[in-house]
């Protein structure tokens, strides 16, 4: 009975195991169908060239178009051998260029220790060409350190020095720029503050432990504040004009750091030394030498407007206390350094601008060396004019009789407020022409017992701008231009129809030409007066001049136009 049992089991045993090997292997089977389905190919991480590149670019022997068109695996193939043929050339490339690039080192070595080894070789030729360099007038060592020294000048001065160096080389050659003062402070006003918020809270106490011992006055600080107010920059800039008789305008321009405007400075320099007269103090000082330049910049103000506001909190009531040690801060300065401050539209900041400086360069060294000239010809005459004598130059002779009976007895200077005084110029005065920054004379001219005085306003534009001249005569009483005709009329000889004494240009003969004049009709008015029959004796001013009539008309003017070369005095 049991192997009847065993029998009857078996073939389901045996299908049943059979069933189980078979599920096994289906399992098997599907985890590599699994695995193939899920297998990544290197190639795949490749960046291959688009399909239509790589039949356009390979070579059909690579390619296969006729294979590869309609089998993806082969053309996959296909494009991994062209990927291969050229990443081989960029290798092969790729190792020329590596050798390339050694040669090119080699080579920027030897270069190297070429320029290395020339520089020295440079500096000594340089040195030994310095003597050339000075004889052919050809600087080129100093020129280069002078440039090197411009990278640290502030804004408004480097324009100046870049600009004035162009106009000198393009127009004037006459112009000499350089930069004078210390680098090495330059260079200190950029360096950081060494000392850290550390350092400086662990000084505190030691502040109050001084402070304590020592305070300063209110004085000594808001003196302190000034100094540092007025600060100027380290460097400064130097101009140098030369004129045809060899004097030279020395003008030395210099920045405010805290203010944001230039100063400048002058000096004279002439080629031979020269006697200065009395009456010549004030003509090259450097106070009043480039006085009004331009019409109305007498310098004594900041042009910045918000320097008041600075000024007002340590003190200072302006700035022309100041001028004598700062220079004076002109608008032309500051336009020259290309700085401009608009008052109607205030900015916030002022930079500095080479248009501007380029556009007022050339009219301002113009009227610099004008004004100049103008001055060193007003010193050699004023020597003249001191010991009565005024110089005539033959250019000018036939404006004039050959005979003059007047003479100049007197000529000095007067001061401003002796001249607002004077009771005959209160016209003058009154109509703005005499201001502070004119220039005043008083001229002495004599004839027997006539005494004419003279006080001449000197505008500082001569000889653009004429002198003017108010006459007092003393003789037979105080004869003025309020209570006489004749006087108005000598007056008008000179301050009006100065156009005629001008004499060759620029006319820097002007003043000593309307001296003269004023001589001349000094001597018509008194040749000219009737004589007093009370009065025993000879005229005492006999008539020399040539008149064609004595007087004219009810207020009885006298002849007082000179007519060359006809000789003769006649009216206007």
């Amino acid at each position: 009975r049991r192997t009847s049992n065993l029998i009857w089991f078996s073939p389901l045993d045996a299908y049943h195991l059979q069933l189980q090997n078979l599920l096994y292997e289906v399992m098997h089977l599907q985890k590599e169908i699994t695995k193939c389905l899920e297998f990544k190919s290197k190639h795949e991480e490749i960046d291959l060239v688009s399909v239509d590149e790589f039949y356009k670019e390979a070579p059909s022997e690579i390619s296969k178009p006729d294979i590869t068109l309609n089998e993806p695996h082969q053309q996959t193939l296909a494009r991994l051998d062209w990927e291969l043929e050229q990443r081989k050339r960029l290798a092969e490339k790729y190792k020329e260029c590596l050798a390339n690039k050694e040669k090119i080192l080699k080579e920027i070595e030897v270069k190297k220790e070429y320029l290395s080894s020339l520089q020295p070789r440079l500096n000594s030729i340089m040195q030994a060409s310095l003597p050339v360099q000075e004889y052919l007038f050809m600087p080129f060592d100093q020129a280069h350190k002078q440039y090197e020294t411009a990278r640290h000048l502030p804004p408004p001065l480097y324009v100046l020095f870049v600009q004035a160096n162009a106009y000198g080389q393009a127009c004037d050659k006459k112009l000499a720029v350089e930069i004078e003062g210390s680098v090495e402070e330059a260079k200190a006003l950029y360096k950081p503050p060494e000392d850290s918020q550390d350092d400086e809270s662990d000084s505190d106490a030691e502040e109050e432990q001084s402070t304590k011992r020592r305070r300063p006055t209110l004085g000594v600080q808001l003196d302190d504040k000034r100094k540092e107010m007025l600060k100027r920059h380290p460097l400064s800039v130097t101009i140098d004009l030369k004129c045809k008789d060899d004097s030279v305008l020395h003008l030395i321009f210099y920045y405010l750091i805290n203010l944001n405007v230039m100063t400048v400075k002058t000096k004279v320099t002439t080629a031979a030394e020269m006697t200065t007269p009395i009456s010549a103090g004030d003509l090259l000082s450097p106070g009043s030498l480039l006085n009004c330049l331009y019409p109305g910049d007498h310098g004594k103000r900041t042009p910045n407007p918000a320097n008041q506001f600075q000024f007002d909190k340590v003190g200072i009531l302006t700035l022309s206390d100041y001028v004598t040690d700062l220079g004076h801060p002109y608008v032309w300065v500051q336009k020259l350094g290309g700085l401009h401050f608009p008052k109607d539209q205030p900015q916030h900041t002022v930079t500095a601008d080479n248009s501007l400086s380029a556009s007022h360069m050339e009219m301002t060294m113009k009227l610099l060396r004008t004004r100049l000239q103008s001055r060193l010809a007003l010193h050699k005459q004023f020597a003249s004019l001191e010991h009565g004598i005024v110089p005539v130059s033959s250019e000018c002779q036939h404006l004039f009789p050959s005979k003059v009976v007047s003479h100049l007895v007197k000529w000095a200077a007067l001061p401003y407020e002796d001249y607002l005084e004077l009771s005959y110029t209160k016209d003058v005065v009154e109509a703005g022409l005499a201001e502070d920054t004119h220039l005043y004379y008083m001229a002495l001219v004599e004839r027997g017992t006539a005494k004419l005085q003279a006080a001449v306003v000197l505008n500082p534009g001569y000889s653009s701008m004429p002198p003017i001249f108010n006459l007092c005569l003393n003789w037979k009483g105080e004869k003025t231009n309020s209570n006489d005709d004749n006087i108005r009329a000598m007056e008008s000889e000179v301050n009006v129809c100065y156009k005629e004494l001008c004499g060759p240009r620029p006319g820097y003969q002007l003043l000593t030409n309307q001296l003269q004049r004023l001589c001349v009709v000094l001597d018509v008015y008194l040749e000219t007066e009737s004589h007093d029959t009370s009065v025993e004796g000879p005229k005492e001013f006999p008539q020399e001049k040539m008149c064609l009539r004595l007087v004219r008309g009810p207020n009885r003017m006298k002849p007082f136009k000179y007519n060359h070369p006809q000789g003769f005095f006649s009216h206007r």
